[in-house]
């Protein structure tokens, strides 16, 4: 009974938010702020169910927008500027170092810069990850600007020479653009970095990172980033529609 008065109230609040938004052009500016106050508070407990919901898929191994994955994938993940809603969803002109949403820092060596950063939410069925970033940049006097990705705990966990790192992203640029991605292991006093350039050609772009050519010291590994390097950006208008990185043990040699 109770699951069938939820369906009727939800059918009844659906038309009811059809109709606000299909009279819009002939409401008054009072009404008109009023129900965009009430769609605002809305939207933010609809984004917090869906945040919760896709941590608790995570939270049980799975994701359900992830790409597929290497057989052997024992880890996945997806940085919440892609998955789920910022509280400040854009920086403008920001300094080097400054961060933005959970365990992202953007970095840059333009003492003047003129750019944005912000988060565009993807409409439903487009694309895999629910988010986006959008980088648009004017004048640039430095040589690079970089995201730093902050990896959770989990991604050191039980991290051996015997895996593969692995990211894969979605970037478009209107301009030609250089782009790396250095994976960061710190395992005790020492940090082990390894450096790949990301395909040219394509949105889609895909890196793995060997381990087992590194020399990280496999019972002390305490973290792992990834900074994300755009080379001489200037001018150029950068689409991020997704990032999430992953682990897979790699075959025995």
């Amino acid at each position: 009974m109770n699951r069938a008065l939820d369906k009727l109230f939800y059918k009844r609040e659906l038309r009811r938010w059809r109709r606000a938004a299909k009279h819009v052009p002939r409401v008054p500016l009072s009404e008109l702020n009023r129900r965009q106050a009430a769609a605002r508070r809305l939207r933010a407990q609809l984004d917090r169910l869906l945040c919760r919901s896709e941590e608790g898929l995570a939270a049980l191994g799975f994701d359900a927008l992830q790409p597929p994955l290497p057989h052997g994938t024992d880890w996945f993940w997806r940085p919440d500027p892609w998955r789920a809603p910022l509280e400040i969803a854009g920086l403008v002109a920001s300094p080097t170092g400054t961060g933005f949403g959970n365990g992202i820092t953007l970095f840059h060596d333009c003492p003047e810069p003129e750019f944005s950063l912000r988060q565009l939410r993807h409409p439903d069925g487009e694309g895999r990850a629910p988010f986006g970033l959008q980088l648009d940049i004017f004048g640039f006097g430095g040589t690079f600007l970089s995201l730093v990705v902050n990896l959770p705990e989990s991604a050191a966990r039980n991290l051996g020479r015997n895996h593969l790192v692995r990211i894969e992203t979605a970037i478009e640029s209107e301009q030609p653009l250089r782009i790396f991605a250095r994976l960061n292991i710190r395992h005790g006093p020492n940090i082990e970095q390894i450096l790949q350039e990301l395909p040219a050609e394509g949105a889609e772009k895909c890196a793995e990172f060997d381990l087992a050519y590194s020399r990280i010291n496999e019972k002390r590994v305490e973290e792992l980033w990834l900074d994300l390097i755009f080379e001489s950006p200037a001018m150029n208008g950068i689409a991020i529609p997704d990032l999430s990185m992953s682990r897979h043990r790699r075959a025995a040699l």
